[in-house]
């Protein structure tokens, strides 16, 4: 069994009953038991949900298995709240059925460690981890399993998954308002011990209807008036997680590290994209040791070096910090996400630095859609408005002010494995992230220094 069995009682036809520590029983019925104890799912136990966060907070050693029983759980309970109120009757059971269940395998493309590599740009990766839900999906415990709910099951699963269903039910999986928002914020913070991931779960779950626009179409998951402050607490706590635990500098720190080894791996083809997917955390960074000890390069044993640094927790230091005070509101752009035009900075300024290259690394994380609204909410008189990124006076306030905190969240680090020869100042860095692509391109083949 692939839930074990001191936690579980098993019930009729394959149900289970599971005891854990965020949301206390879960019912699983037998379908979903059928998926848990399949391989693509048994591998989620492996891949931690919060990366690198645990060199960070020790407890946060949770995983994408433990998360994904979460959000099943929520959206089973979600919808067990709207039947009640009569908002699934023009459903078919099957439809019914299904929802939970892409809630339960939202997860099962992910790569080792998560999200990280999700920021190194394709095609060094196969892509982003929802796009990679099918190959799971063909699993054969898997299908059948969905199968046995509907011929199609797998299809409208990966739909659901991919934010592309006709459901009315596809706002639970993907969307403002989807159930795995809330379950991570929860055991985010429980695991990593803080006090940022609080959200009335109870009020949400309530509130949650289906709603036809305004504008007129297809009904979709919407929110009852009386939830609002609930979905701003939700609103709230993500920016929190996000300044103090996401995008905590030594968390950010060990995810520029192992994003160096993975793409330094990837361009000296001692890995090849297509083994990224399917790896669990420690088996990519077995074989990658193993690989790089066994190639004479040196820019391999560069990576075997980085990789025991990493599993060491000998993280690369903070040399420049800036705040969104400090850059210009439209700079940095480029540095974003990990292409080659930032690689060739990264290396051109551990030059101008004095350590090697592969030494410095530009972090600029970014999350534009932190903050996204896009669901209806039904009014106490009974009429449906759309609410959206600028919300509505009177109704929800803090839209109004997501770009301050997004911008507030943000922060440009640069970092390095050894201390500089020549530290450069804060307003030399800032300079360099505020030039446009084209003007770096420039600067780097005409062999100008970035540091002026």
């Amino acid at each position: 069994m692939g839930i074990r069995k001191e936690a579980t009682e098993v019930k009729a036809g394959g149900a289970v009953l599971v005891r854990e520590p965020v949301w206390g029983t879960i019912h699983v019925d037998g379908t979903a038991h059928r998926i848990i104890d399949s391989a693509a799912f048994q591998r989620l136990r492996y891949i931690r949900q919060l990366g690198f966060a645990h060199l960070v907070y020790p407890g946060a050693n949770h995983t994408r298995f433990d998360h994904a029983l979460g959000v099943y759980h929520l959206i089973r309970r979600a919808l067990t709240s709207m039947a009640r109120q009569g908002e699934l009757e023009e459903l078919t059971e099957a439809e019914q059925r299904l929802v939970p269940l892409a809630g339960l395998l939202h997860d099962v493309g992910h790569y080792p460690f998560s999200h990280a590599l999700e920021e190194l740009e394709e095609p060094l990766i196969p892509g982003h981890h929802e796009t990679l839900t099918g190959r799971f999906l063909a699993d054969p415990d898997v299908r059948a399993a969905l199968e046995s709910v509907a011929p199609d099951g797998a299809d409208q699963v990966e739909l659901l998954i991919r934010g592309r269903s006709p459901s009315p039910l596809q706002g639970l999986v993907s969307g403002s308002l989807d159930l795995d928002k809330i379950e991570y914020l929860k055991r985010d913070a429980r695991f990593c011990g803080v006090p940022y991931g609080e959200v009335d779960v109870d009020r949400l779950l309530q509130a949650l209807v289906l709603e036809t626009p305004p504008e007129g179409g297809a009904a979709e998951v919407g929110v009852d008036e009386k939830g609002v402050a609930a979905l701003e607490s939700l609103l709230f706590s993500k920016y929190q997680m996000y300044r103090n635990v996401y995008w905590h500098h030594a968390v950010r720190a060990a995810t520029v590290l192992y994003k160096r080894i993975v793409y330094d791996s990837l361009r000296i083809g001692l890995l090849a994209p297509a083994e990224l997917v399917g790896k669990t955390d420690e088996a990519l960074l077995f074989l990658l040791s193993e690989r790089a000890s066994a190639h004479g390069a040196a820019e391999a044993q560069q990576v075997g070096r980085m990789v025991a640094s990493l599993q060491g927790r000998r993280l690369p230091k903070r040399v420049i910090e800036l705040v969104a005070a400090d850059l210009l509101p439209e700079g940095g752009e480029w540095a974003r996400l990990d292409t080659s035009l930032k690689r060739a900075v990264e290396d051109r300024l551990a030059e101008e630095m004095g350590l090697e290259r592969g030494w410095v690394f530009v972090d600029y994380p970014s999350k534009p859609g932190m903050f996204r609204l896009d669901l209806l909410v039904r009014r106490h008189d009974g009429g449906v408005l759309r609410l959206g990124p600028a919300g509505r006076a009177g109704l929800i306030g803090l839209p109004a002010v997501a770009d301050e905190l997004y911008r507030t969240a943000r922060v440009l680090r640069l970092f390095a494995l050894a201390p500089p020869r020549r530290v450069p100042p804060a307003s030399a860095v800032a300079g360099v992230v505020a030039m446009g692509p084209n003007e770096v391109e420039q600067r780097l083949a005409a062999q100008h220094a970035l540091l002026t």
